[in-house]
């Protein structure tokens, strides 16, 4: 396989074989191939999970799929055949990173372990990204998205409060941040084996990657002995900072620190609100928020959402708007910063997509390639690791190797 087939960018060079489906697995080899990796996606003859979120769709292809598998070369293989079984190792002999979200011992099974690869390939990096890591006594559970943020805290600190259901926050952010963790670990044990011609098992899961969102959260708790609750759009530490009401809509006001809660003041022209026993200090207005809100937005419900937010940049106080995804998409910030990317998809046509929220100065990441088609990289992806075009095509005969 020509070592030279990536997408430019610091990881270029480094080749992945994904062996991962649905979100947590494939966010962390979309991160890796926007870094510019060779990310080859490894899928069962019916295809990820994902293809099947349907709707929405784009011509019949899933958007779902589409968002997280760009930048991907993919190959279908039937696991179940031998014969794709030996295709499969002889991509993991030219590897540098594996990435795997099956269940506990599925790798085992098919011969395919950390302890087997390792022994043909010492400087792979073996990524596994599961419910709840490969130890402990949740290791043999699967788990999902909801589940983690369950368990890991996160529902019980997000939503409006005491007697109010549970709320789960819209992205799934145990799922995609488990993604970005474990490109992380990837991309350190990539440097570790480079430097000593040795890889190692990176192990992550989503109930971690939701443990590690909870840090200020869990601060109170180690500091006070008391769950914290949730506080709707305020801050556990600091007030005001939060959403507000205004004439037309909300607005999220930072005014976290005594400078920027004068700054509020002056533009709202309240400043006797500094004299106010209950507002004096952040401490004291934490512990009245209730009666600080009421106030604050009796003020803010005067004028419409735009006049405030001239005002407050005007003066220097963190502030913007609560914008829906679609105007997020149109807002020029977003436009500028290359966070809004088009690739060209055989089927679908054009397909925007979410760009790489990390830029580099010299090695610029990219979006260059669209999602694969179930299988569209096959016969290439065998091709380099020395497979004749009659061996390909006796794989493709018996079933063993799939394409649309």
């Amino acid at each position: 396989m020509d070592r030279h087939m990536t997408q430019g960018g610091p990881l270029s060079g480094m080749r992945v074989i994904e062996l991962a489906h649905i979100m947590a697995g494939p966010a962390c080899g979309m991160m890796l191939a926007d870094l510019g990796a060779d990310v080859i996606k490894v899928e069962k003859p019916d295809g990820d999970d994902s293809r099947r979120f349907l709707p929405p769709d784009i011509n019949g292809e899933s958007a779902a799929f589409m968002m997280m598998n760009r930048n991907k070369r993919g190959i279908a293989l039937n696991l179940k055949d031998a014969d794709a079984i030996e295709a499969l190792q002889r991509l993991l002999d030219t590897a540098d990173v594996v990435i795997e979200n099956y269940r506990h011992d599925t790798m085992d099974r098919l011969g395919l372990g950390y302890e087997a690869l390792r022994e043909r390939n010492p400087k792979l990096v073996y990524c596994a990204v599961s419910g709840f890591g490969r130890s402990g006594p949740y290791a043999e559970r699967g788990g999902f998205d909801l589940i983690a943020q369950g368990m890991s805290g996160l529902m019980s600190i997000t939503g409006e409060g005491p007697g109010r259901p549970p709320v789960k926050p819209g992205a799934p952010i145990a799922d995609i941040t488990a993604g970005f963790l474990a490109a992380l670990g990837c991309a350190a044990a990539y440097h570790h084996a480079q430097a000593t011609g040795q890889g190692q098992m990176v192990d992550t899961s989503l109930f971690e990657a939701g443990i590690s969102l909870t840090y200020w959260q869990s601060a109170i708790a180690f500091a006070t002995g008391q769950a914290p609750q949730a506080v709707g759009s305020a801050h556990p530490l600091n007030a005001p900072y939060q959403s507000f009401r205004t004439r037309d809509g909300w607005i999220n006001v930072g005014a976290a620190n005594q400078r920027n809660w004068l700054r509020l003041l002056e533009v709202i022209g309240a400043p006797e609100l500094n004299d106010d026993p209950r507002f004096m200090s952040n401490e004291v207005r934490i512990t009245n928020l209730p009666d600080l809100v009421l106030i604050l937005e009796r003020h803010l419900q005067t004028r419409d959402t735009q006049d405030w937010l001239s005002r407050m940049e005007a003066a220097g106080l963190p502030a913007g708007p609560v914008m829906n995804v679609c105007e997020m998409h149109a807002d020029p910030q977003a436009i500028a910063r290359d966070m809004i990317v088009t690739t060209h998809h055989p089927v679908a046509g054009p397909v925007n997509a979410i760009g790489c929220p990390i830029k580099f100065g010299d090695t610029p990441a990219a979006v260059n390639r669209p999602a694969p088609t179930l299988g569209q990289h096959g016969s290439e992806v065998l091709a380099g690791v020395g497979y004749s075009e009659a061996e390909i095509k006796g794989l493709f005969e018996k079933g063993a190797l799939i394409t649309t």
